[in-house]
């Protein structure tokens, strides 16, 4: 068994590739059954969460014969002790004998797919001419957000806003230091009213974007919100937006779509396609003038594909 560690998958993987993997995976051969969601009471803090995200890839698969499983630990109280509020751990598997095959940082696996998959979505949905992208939220995953972002359209400037408006300028300049236009935002409604992109990754149990910001032709990218005690969103924004999902789990799992289905501003049949259909053909983006929604909850496909590429390219046998 090999061990991959956060450091091993940041040399390993890059955006174009593994949103590459991760559009061949949606379009089919995987097999993602509903995830274990178990919350987990604390005493004076938010409740802790555990889910348990198994996958594995059919008979017929182009990539091969694998499973794999990812536990992740959701812990809001972290941020007072200086630790990421998410960890995890993935576990690959041959599919062929169930030997195991690698243990893989899964905390930096949720990072890299995560942000893959918001930047796959922005492939349909995003404007060709798009020119500012704008990040909410400045936690471990802000960086790969906007880096992924980035791979998929040319963006000129960068805009970081966070509560703590220290952590916005820290992921500012990890983003400067890699080359991009990035400046930490002052304002939020400022920063959204000039972004043509706006990608949030937040543990907000309130709506921080408004619907009467957002303004023609924007794309409205949702990440956070994991669980239906969360919301990064308005009413009015599901209103405005045509509006896609990754997964059928977001209707029900995640905060926003699913607090405006079980509150009655949407219905289901408001959701255009899920990432799956979209990467087989579904309509994307028709108009530059529309708004368009993308929800994320994360998927189990997602997390297979990319550990699957990370053990390829470590030079890893097919089982």
């Amino acid at each position: 068994m090999r061990v991959f560690s956060a450091e091993d998958l940041d040399r390993t993987l890059d955006f174009p590739g593994l949103i590459d993997e991760l559009a061949e995976a949606m379009r089919g051969g995987f097999v993602a059954p509903h995830r274990h969601h178990h919350a987990i009471q604390r005493a004076g803090e938010a409740p802790a969460t555990c889910l348990l995200m198994p996958a594995w890839t059919e008979s017929a698969s182009r990539a091969g014969l694998y499973l794999g499983v990812k536990v992740v630990n959701v812990f809001p109280g972290n941020a007072a002790r200086g630790l990421p509020a998410v960890t995890g751990l993935y576990v690959l598997q041959s599919g062929r004998t169930g030997e195991t095959l690698a243990a893989i940082d899964g905390t930096r696996l949720t990072h890299w797919r995560t942000a893959a998959a918001s930047a796959l979505a922005a492939r349909y949905l995003v404007r060709a001419d798009a020119a500012s992208l704008l990040i909410v939220g400045a936690g471990a995953l802000a960086p790969f957000l906007a880096r992924a972002h980035a791979s998929v359209r040319r963006y000129a400037r960068i805009a970081i806003w966070n509560r703590r408006p220290e952590g916005a300028r820290r992921v500012a300049q990890v983003l400067t230091d890699l080359g991009l236009n990035a400046v930490a935002a002052e304002d939020l409604q400022t920063a959204v009213a000039e972004a043509d992109v706006v990608s949030c990754a937040t543990l907000a149990t309130e709506p921080l974007i408004y619907g009467e910001w957002l303004r023609p032709g924007q794309h409205l990218d949702l990440v956070g919100a994991f669980n239906v005690s969360m919301r990064e969103a308005d009413d009015e924004a599901l209103r405005r937006a045509r509006l896609y999902i990754d997964t059928d789990a977001a209707l029900t799992e995640g905060g926003d779509i699913a607090l405006g289905i079980l509150g009655g501003v949407i219905d289901r049949s408001a959701v255009i396609a899920d990432l799956p259909a979209l990467c087989r053909g579904a309509p994307g983006r028709r108009l530059a003038q529309e708004i368009t929604l993308f929800k994320s909850v994360g998927a189990s496909i997602e997390d297979l594909a990319a550990a699957i590429l990370v053990w390829r390219r470590a030079g890893g046998a097919e089982p």
